[in-house]
């Protein structure tokens, strides 16, 4: 999303020839096989992991941390280099998308039109609101002390990064509709 953005507004004139069918490919095929070798390397990891400490997690969902919690301490290193793994992953998509922000913001501070302003932050701002949501919620997720964890606190927070953004997403990408904001308002104040 964020190199879509880039293009269209730093190389408006190149978007047909940069962001054609091949890239699009090209980057969704980078995007699904990242996430399938670090969903198999997970996957086989905490399927040979020995559990010491039963089999129930404090989840709705079989997360890392929680089955780190559950297995024996020999163990973790096992599964930290998997998480360092994922961090790198995280953290080159992390700075892809910060400088491509970066780009797009100078870009627009030169335009010098208020409505090209507008217009250029009405489609940057939903998607990186979207961004910042799941990568706090994340990052307080996984990096947060274990002098604060708790089993609702680590339930809520799952929820945020994990249900949350993908609920929001339409509604924050839908507000940009004219019509939809109108329906809004109307019922707002009816």
């Amino acid at each position: 999303m964020s190199y879509d953005r880039y293009v269209a507004i730093c190389k408006p004139l190149h978007y047909g020839t940069l962001l054609g069918s091949r890239a699009c490919v090209h980057m969704a095929a980078a995007a699904w096989a990242s996430g399938f070798l670090d969903a198999l390397l997970h996957t086989a990891n905490t399927f040979s992991l020995p559990l010491c400490k039963g089999n129930a997690l404090d989840q709705f969902f079989c997360e890392i941390p929680q089955i780190l919690k559950l297995s024996c301490p020999d163990a973790y290193l096992r599964e930290a280099g998997l998480l360092i793994f994922g961090a790198k992953v995280f953290f080159v998509c992390f700075v892809f998308i910060l400088l491509s922000y970066v780009q797009i913001f100078r870009a627009v501070l030169r335009i010098p039109s208020e409505q090209g302003w507008h217009k250029a932050f009405s489609t940057c701002l939903p998607h990186l609101a979207v961004v910042s949501l799941f990568i706090s919620t994340a990052m307080f997720a996984y990096l947060k002390p274990p002098s604060i964890s708790s089993p609702s606190l680590d339930l809520v927070v799952s929820v945020l990064y994990s249900v949350v953004p993908p609920v929001v997403n339409p509604l924050i990408y839908s507000m940009r509709n004219q019509e939809l904001r109108d329906a809004l308002r109307k019922l707002m104040a009816g």
